[in-house]
């Protein structure tokens, strides 16, 4: 499992299910789950953006925090025909000029992990993993006979 941070608004978008495009400046290899953690810069021009309103930015929301893991998603493939110059069919979030990480099943976690995240894709601690898991486990509605 790999986690990446992603600044605000964007992290949000990505948690709430309106964004499953992460731009970024290199592609990657990795394939499969990632954290998203909400990194503790705001990018506060996006704040305004209409995209970001229409995929319901709401800084009271719990997910609109700074410095936190927020979500899971799969990383299920990378888009680099942007970041070359080319024609992409990424959708709306897809900026010109960036790898295209293209994120599916995404889930929000039932509330943020204060969590220290790094630059670029990073390797959780085995703490923070655990605690998404145990956040992300179906609960068992059949008592135990």
């Amino acid at each position: 499992m790999q986690a990446i941070s992603i600044q605000q608004p964007w992290a949000f978008a990505i948690a709430r299910g309106g964004r499953a495009i992460s731009n970024q400046a290199v592609p990657t290899a990795y394939r499969g789950p990632l954290i998203i953690h909400a990194s503790m810069r705001v990018d506060l021009k996006a704040c305004d953006s209409p995209l970001v309103r229409a995929a319901g930015w709401d800084p009271r929301d719990p997910l609109a925090t700074i410095g936190a893991a927020i979500a899971m998603a799969e990383l299920d493939d990378v888009c680099s025909a942007g970041a070359q110059g080319g024609p992409c069919d990424c959708g709306p979030w897809a900026e010109a000029g960036a790898h295209h990480w293209q994120l599916t099943s995404v889930r929000a976690l039932p509330r943020p992990i204060v969590a220290l995240g790094r630059p670029s894709l990073w390797e959780p601690s085995p703490t923070l993993m655990a605690k998404v898991q145990t956040m992300l486990a179906p609960t068992s509605s059949n008592p135990a006979s």
